[in-house]
């Protein structure tokens, strides 16, 4: 497994990408500067994803956590950890939350979904497979060809206009070799499989949460099952909190990453300013 690593302070925040994202560096990176300054930070590539390897290993939630707490420790990590979720993210980090409570600060989630709300939907299996298909035929790299194509594909994410342009360069890649892979495949099939598990382990969380909504520009009440998951969410914790952001889609971080940044850093205990 790959990890980047940086920063420096007595508190780490740890990145968890959301499913089929497939450069988390590069996701995360509107995020690094404003945080490298007051806290240490620490990106993982689940395997599967970025620069670490594919595994035979099935992709359950309790082996993705233990991969996680391996990787954070003999890469020379220290907790406190503040987890810093996307997406399907959310389940690992709650997962890593009650599995090793002792080294968890707090949690922020980006657009994160409950496991209620993935417990009660039906996994997307047909995604994964259609990403593949365009991968292993060309048509992917095809289409990134066309005028407009990329611009298209990242509309969910601001259009990637806070990367700088080898990091878009890394993240087109990262997608043409990695969109859809079996790991990822297993990880979306198992995800209400996975969020079950979590459930079964409900308790309070004895750390602070924020959940940060996006607004999906004004379309947030499109989707009544999302809202009312993500405004019951903050009940995990005795100290939860939803904040819906305006003008923004799923992947919050690139619209807001000042204001992302900003509560990141309160669970960790320093300062934004």
């Amino acid at each position: 497994m790959h990890l980047y690593a940086g920063g420096e302070g007595p508190v780490t925040v740890v990145f968890s990408a959301g499913w089929g994202t497939a450069n988390p560096y590069a996701d995360f990176y509107p995020l690094n500067e404003k945080l490298e300054s007051k806290v240490r930070i620490a990106v993982y590539d689940r395997f599967g994803y970025g620069f670490s390897d594919m595994t035979e290993r099935k992709r359950d939630i309790d082996g993705i956590a233990e991969e996680i707490h391996q990787l954070l420790e003999r890469s020379g990590q220290r907790p406190p950890y503040v987890f810093a979720a996307h997406s399907l993210g959310s389940l690992e980090a709650i997962r890593y939350a009650q599995k090793y409570p002792d080294e968890v600060k707090g949690i922020v989630f980006i657009e994160g979904g409950s496991p209620e709300y993935y417990a009660a939907s039906q996994p997307l299996t047909a995604v994964p497979l259609a990403y593949r298909f365009a991968v292993k035929s060309g048509i992917a790299r095809l289409l990134y060809s066309v005028g407009g194509f990329a611009d298209w594909m990242a509309d969910d994410r601001n259009g990637l206009r806070l990367l700088p342009p080898e990091l878009k360069e890394m993240d087109r890649v990262s997608t043409l070799l990695l969109a859809g892979n079996r790991n990822m495949t297993d990880e979306i099939r198992l995800s209400r499989e996975n969020a079950e598990t979590v459930l079964r382990g409900k308790k309070l969380l004895g750390v602070p949460i924020t959940v940060l909504t996006a607004d999906a520009f004004g379309k947030l009440s499109e989707d009544r099952a999302w809202q009312s998951s993500q405004a019951a969410f903050p009940s995990w914790s005795a100290e939860g909190r939803q904040i819906v952001v305006p003008n923004a889609a799923h992947y919050l971080h690139h619209y807001a990453p000042d204001l992302v940044a900003a509560e990141i850093l309160k669970l960790a205990g320093k300062s934004s300013g």
